[in-house]
C-alpha cells in the first residue's frame, strides 16, 4: 500500500475499473485520426474536447495554420503546483494494410495486448493520462495540482505548426514541468524517465546529368551516373569508421555531464538484445562506443532512401541521369537545425556542385537537467505506482517536439513511456499490453500526486520559504 491514504483510494477506483477502461480506449482507437492524409482529424479533435469537457476541464479546439490543438485545463488552485501533459492525437498512416493480422482500426485483445494503429502511439498513452485524471475528480472531487493538457494533431507530420503555437499562447501554457507519455519503456519492464530528445534535420541531394536516361554502352563513359555521383558524395560525409566528416557539424556537441555520465553507467547492457530484436549481425561504427551513448550523446547521418534507374525484375543496361538521396541527421544538444544545414550545403558545394541540396525541415533536439527539482516527483510516482524505481535516461534516440517547452517556455520536460518495447509503432500490428496501459492510468494518478505534493516551482520554492520564514 501507498503511504498517502488519497492515492491508495484512486487506485482502488482504478482497478476496480480496469475492463471499463479498455472498453473505453478500444471505442477511442476505433476513430481513425491520420494526419497525413487528413483523415479523421476533425472528427477526433472533437471527440477529445467533448471528453475532456465532460471529465470536468475547460476544453477547446485550437485552431493552428494546420490541423487543430486540444487544449484543456483544470485549475485546482493558485497555490498549487502546475503540470503541463503533452500527447498527440494523429496517428501514422496503417499501410501495408495486408501485414495487419486484424484490421488496423478495428481493435483486437490477443495475447494480453490490444491491436491497433495508435494504441501506443500516442492514444493509448494520453488516454491513460486523461483516465488518471478522472480517477481523482471522482475520488476526491478535484485535482491535488493544477493541469494543462495539450494534445496535437501534427505529430505524426514533424510538428510543423507546434512552435508558432505555443509562442502565440505562451500565457495560457506556462506550468512548472511538462510530462509527455510516449514511445517504448525499456525491453525489462520497468518503468523509464527520459530527461531529453535528440532533434533532427531532413534534407534531400538531387543529382541530375542529362535531360533523360541513357543506354548504358551508347553513353557510358560519355554521360555522368546519377547515382554515382551521390554515392561519391554521400561517401565524402561519413567515414568507414563512423566519423561524420561534414566540417563544423559537431562543433556545437556538448558532452556527457558527470550526472548523466553517471546515469548511463547504471543502465543495463542491452548491446545484445538490442542487436537480436532486430536481427544485426554487428554494430555501425565504431563498434568500441557503448550503446547508449551512441543514443544520446552523438549525431548521426542516416541515408533514408537513394532513388534512381531501374529497379524493376530483371536487368535494364540504362544509365540513369536522375538520382535522389533522401537523408536525415539525428541532432544532439546544442546543435540547431540552420546550422547544420549550413554546414550540408557547404559540403555538397566544395565537394559536388552540381548535386542540389533541398532541406525540408527539422526539429530541435531538448534536454532537462537531471538535477531538476521535479526529478524527486517522478521517481516517486514510479514507485508508488509500479513498485520498482526507473530507469533513467539522460536523452531518447528518438525525436519529439520537447524543445517548444524546453528552450521557448523554459519549462522543465520529461518522457514517461507506458508502452511495451516491441510496441510496433509506425509498423504494422501496433499493440500495447493491457497491463502498462493499466499500469500507465495508475502511473500517471500518482504522478499528479506527487506534483501535487510540491510547492509551486518546486523544491526549490519550498526551500526558499522556509528559509525566509519568520
Amino acid at each position: 500500500m501507498n503511504d498517502t491514504p488519497r492515492l491508495d483510494a484512486v487506485f482502488a477506483h482504478i482497478d476496480a475499473r480496469s475492463g471499463s477502461y479498455v472498453e473505453r480506449l478500444i471505442a477511442y482507437l476505433r476513430n481513425p485520426s491520420i494526419s497525413a492524409q487528413n483523415k479523421g482529424i476533425r472528427e477526433v479533435c472533437a471527440l477529445l474536447v467533448e471528453m475532456l469537457t465532460g471529465m470536468g476541464l475547460q476544453a477547446e479546439a485550437v485552431p493552428t495554420s494546420g490541423h487543430p490543438m486540444v487544449l484543456g485545463r483544470y485549475d485546482a488552485g493558485p497555490d498549487k503546483p502546475t503540470i503541463l501533459l503533452y500527447g498527440h492525437y494523429d496517428v501514422q498512416p496503417p499501410e501495408p494494410l495486408e501485414l495487419w493480422h486484424s484490421p488496423p482500426f478495428e481493435p483486437e485483445i490477443r495475447d494480453g495486448r490490444i491491436w491497433a494503429r495508435g494504441v501506443g502511439d500516442n492514444k493509448g498513452q494520453h488516454f491513460a493520462q486523461l483516465m488518471a485524471i478522472e480517477a481523482h475528480l471522482a475520488v476526491h472531487g478535484t485535482l491535488p495540482c493544477n493541469v494543462i493538457f495539450l494534445l496535437e494533431g501534427e505529430e505524426e507530420v514533424g510538428s510543423p505548426n507546434i512552435e508558432e503555437f505555443i509562442r502565440a499562447n505562451r500565457d495560457r501554457l506556462r506550468a512548472d514541468l511538462v510530462v509527455t507519455a510516449d514511445g517504448p519503456m525499456h525491453q525489462s519492464g520497468r518503468p523509464t524517465i527520459s530527461y531529453g530528445v535528440r532533434g533532427v534535420a531532413s534534407f534531400e541531394l538531387r543529382a541530375r546529368t542529362g535531360r533523360r536516361d541513357a543506354h548504358s554502352g551508347n553513353y557510358g563513359g560519355v554521360m555522368p551516373n546519377a547515382i554515382w555521383q551521390l554515392v561519391h558524395l554521400l561517401a565524402t560525409m561519413k567515414s568507414p569508421e563512423g566519423e561524420i566528416t561534414i566540417a563544423g557539424l559537431a562543433d556545437r556537441v556538448l558532452p556527457a555531464t558527470p550526472t548523466e555520465a553517471a546515469a548511463l553507467a547504471r543502465l543495463p547492457d542491452d548491446r545484445a538484445a538490442y542487436m537480436e530484436a532486430i536481427g544485426m549481425r554487428a554494430l555501425d561504427a565504431p563498434a568500441d562506443r557503448p550503446l547508449f551513448d551512441r543514443l544520446m550523446f552523438h549525431p548521426t547521418l542516416t541515408i533514408n532512401g537513394l532513388h534512381g534507374g531501374y529497379g524493376g525484375p530483371g536487368s535494364k543496361t540504362v544509365l540513369p541521369a536522375e538520382a535522389v538521396a533522401k537523408c536525415d541527421i539525428r541532432l544532439v544538444e546544442a546543435m540547431t537545425v540552420e546550422e547544420v544545414f549550413a554546414c550540408v550545403k557547404a559540403h555538397v558545394e566544395a565537394h559536388a556542385p552540381e548535386v542540389e541540396f533541398v532541406p525540408s525541415g527539422g526539429m530541435l533536439p531538448s534536454k532537462t537537467s537531471m538535477d531538476s527539482p521535479w526529478r524527486g516527483a517522478l521517481v516517486d510516482a514510479m514507485i508508488a505506482a509500479r513498485g520498482e524505481e526507473p530507469l533513467e535516461f539522460p536523452c531518447m534516440g528518438g525525436s519529439l517536439p520537447d524543445y517548444v517547452f524546453t528552450k521557448i517556455l523554459g519549462t522543465d520536460a520529461f518522457v514517461t513511456p507506458y508502452a511495451n518495447f516491441d510496441e510496433a509503432n509506425h509498423a504494422p500490428n501496433e499493440n500495447m499490453e493491457v497491463a502498462l496501459f493499466l499500469a500507465g492510468i495508475r502511473t500517471g494518478a500518482a504522478l499528479l500526486e506527487e506534483v501535487g505534493k510540491r510547492p509551486a516551482g518546486g523544491p526549490a520554492a519550498e526551500a526558499s520559504d522556509t528559509a525566509t520564514a519568520p
